[in-house]
Parts: structure tokens; C-alpha cells; sequence
């Protein structure tokens, strides 16, 4: 028996099957990478009330960071279209790494989203190769 030919909606524009089967797999990878900075922007800003309340020496510097890295993911997120949005991604999260030098839970926070990032980067290299 012989195969037969992929149909139009499993193919890719030169007749090709689409090694991921998604019919957009480059909005379905900006999509993955924008979502998880959005969620760490907010996980961030969510966190800056109960360091500072659970014994966390957060100095106002230290809060200007934290807001100013959530605000870097959501410019970053929102750019996702641009090749150097994952560089600028992988940036943020080496920040948010070396902001556990002003509290503990921010280099948590940073070990967290760090992972979930080379996930998203993985998945990116895995679909569009």
C-alpha cells in the first residue's frame, strides 16, 4: 500500500508535511515566549509587597529594579517579532538571576523563570529548527 499524499491542510505551502503540525508555528513559539515574560513580569510585581513585609531588606533601589525588569519583559514580550527578543529575554533573566544579590527570593525567581525561559528557547529551536 502506498502513502497517501498529504492533504492541503496537513502540508506545508510547497507540499511538504509540516514537521510541526502547527499552521502557524512561528506565532505559536512568539506566543510561548511573550506569554512566559508576561507572567514573570507579574510574578515580579506581585513579589515586591511580601518581601518587603516577610523580613526582606528591599531598599527603594532594590524595588526600582524589581519594577523595572517587569517592565523590561513586557517591552520584551511585546516585541517578540524581532530576532533580538529572545537575546533580550535571556538578558532579563541573567538580571533577575544577579538580582538575588539584593534578596534571596528575586535569585529563586530567577532560577524559576530561567528554566521556563530555556524551555520556551528550547521549544523555539525544536519548531522552527
Amino acid at each position: 500500500m502506498s502513502a497517501a499524499p498529504p492533504s492541503g491542510e496537513d502540508a506545508a505551502p510547497g507540499g511538504a508535511p509540516r514537521p510541526s503540525g502547527l499552521r502557524n508555528p512561528g506565532a505559536a513559539v512568539r506566543g510561548l515566549g511573550a506569554g512566559t515574560l508576561v507572567l514573570e513580569a507579574i510574578v515580579l510585581l506581585l513579589a515586591i509587597q511580601p518581601i518587603r513585609v516577610l523580613g526582606g531588606h528591599l531598599s527603594g533601589w532594590g524595588v526600582g529594579a524589581v519594577v523595572l525588569l517587569a517592565v523590561a519583559c513586557v517591552v520584551v514580550a511585546g516585541s517578540m517579532r524581532r530576532r533580538w527578543a529572545w537575546h533580550a529575554g535571556t538578558a532579563i533573566q541573567v538580571l533577575l538571576l544577579a538580582c538575588g544579590l539584593l534578596h534571596w527570593s528575586l535569585a529563586v525567581l530567577g532560577l524559576i523563570f530561567g528554566a521556563a525561559w530555556a524551555y520556551a528557547t528550547h521549544v523555539r529551536r525544536t519548531i522552527l529548527g
